[in-house]
């Protein structure tokens, strides 16, 4: 009980050095009007022709401008740091501080091909304590689907991470099957080290895209074919342009004509990742629980249990099992992208009305190429962690 009040003690310091911070930083703002009108009586002639000059440099610039800059700058700030849009208006006193994020760092070994067992069962451990406060209480913990960390509903509001709207949602997912994801593993910018992160940045500044901004279709296509030309030197094909007109139909599920920033930042991040680093080096990013849910899937679909799947097979897993749920299927016991493959034939597949997907037919190459369990994972990996965030949006569109 010690080492808990002992931490505890410690985050409440941490918050109040962070309030008093924030209060020096607003005393800050209002400091340079102040001392001006202090010292306007007493100043010496160099000082005041000092101040005249720079009244006069603040006149010319105009009063926008420095706010503009400083809103821009900030907002590459939080790009940069992985943070989302912070709140214009909250309560200090009664917020936590938000967590400072450490990007990971590659290492000499990522490359290499990771061991993963498909017999060998893998036993899913969470966390005792709440991952903000760090102290266990008998209310209710919610797990996150990803990660063995779990935290208060409470906690997470007091964070900024739990708004109106996604309280519901958490609540009636946290503890099934279709589960929800932490502030950490929502954020598939936070899988970038720092150097992927600056070349992102460079990519997204040259393309004249404005960070925590929705993108329209033709904003989306315009920033696809700009990125094509600048990688290739040469205009983007029209097969290729289909595609992305397909990616942007899939990141915007609600039909309101424009992506949301953070599902932009999520798609963008996961195929960043899948052009710079291995498979393997993917693979390891993987967690015990997403290495539980491909072995159940991989199962399922080998039939015949002699360790291997066809080409159409696996094709199915991409195109229907990382599938993401609607968001009035919240509160169904069973999802289709966390679960494993349903049947065509199944109840689940023809809930609400809804016709499952199609699945396009299999070519003879793929009826006869078989793929082993390693082979599954290496091509499935970008979609499993592509199914990470919360949102409704398909962050990856499988190839048809």
């Amino acid at each position: 009980m010690g080492v808990l009040m002992s931490r505890r003690q410690t985050v409440e310091r941490v918050q109040k050095v962070s309030l008093a911070v924030s209060a020096f930083k607003d005393g800050l703002r209002e400091q340079p009007s102040t001392r001006r009108r202090a010292e306007a009586g007493t100043a010496r002639q160099g000082t005041l022709e000092q101040e005249v000059q720079e009244g006069e440099e603040e006149a010319v610039a105009g009063p926008s401008q420095p706010e503009e800059t400083s809103a821009g700058k900030a907002a590459w700030e939080r790009l940069r740091d992985g943070r989302g849009v912070e709140p214009e208006e909250f309560d200090r006193a009664n917020r936590f501080t938000p967590p400072a994020f450490i990007r990971p760092k590659r290492e000499l070994h990522d490359d290499e091909p990771p061991d993963i067992s498909l017999e060998q069962r893998e036993q899913i451990l969470n966390d005792e304590m709440c991952e903000i406060c760090e102290v266990w209480t008998a209310e209710s913990l919610f797990p996150c689907r990803i990660c063995h960390r779990v935290y208060h509903d409470g906690c997470l509001r007091r964070m900024g991470y739990l708004q109106k709207d996604s309280a519901v949602e958490v609540t009636e997912t946290a503890h099934t099957e279709t589960g929800w994801s932490c502030y950490y593993c929502d954020n598939l910018n936070l899988l970038l080290t720092e150097e992927e992160m600056y070349s992102l940045m460079e990519t997204l500044k040259n393309c004249k895209i404005i960070p925590e901004s929705c993108l329209t279709l033709d904003d989306f296509l315009h920033y696809k074919h700009q990125v094509h030309k600048q990688q290739f030197e040469r205009t983007m094909p029209e097969a290729q342009e289909e595609q992305a007109a397909l990616q942007f139909n899939a990141l915007d599920p609600d039909k309101k004509g424009h992506i949301e920033w953070q599902d932009f930042l999520s798609h963008e991040s996961i195929q960043l990742l899948q052009k710079i680093r291995p498979q393997n080096a993917l693979l390891r990013l993987l967690t015990p629980k997403e290495r539980e849910r491909a072995r159940t899937a991989f199962l399922a679909l080998d039939q015949d249990n002699d360790g291997f799947i066809g080409e159409a097979e696996c094709r199915q897993a991409r195109h229907s099992w990382f599938r993401k749920h609607q968001k009035e299927m919240l509160s169904c016991n069973v999802s289709i992208s966390h679960v494993g493959p349903i049947s065509e034939g199944s109840p689940a597949s023809s809930r609400n009305g809804k016709s499952p997907e199609k699945i396009l037919p299999a070519t003879k190459q793929e009826e006869t190429r078989s793929i082993d369990w390693p082979g599954f994972l290496r091509e499935n990996v970008a979609y499993i962690l592509a199914a990470r965030p919360n949102s409704a949006a398909l962050h990856l569109q499988p190839l048809a």
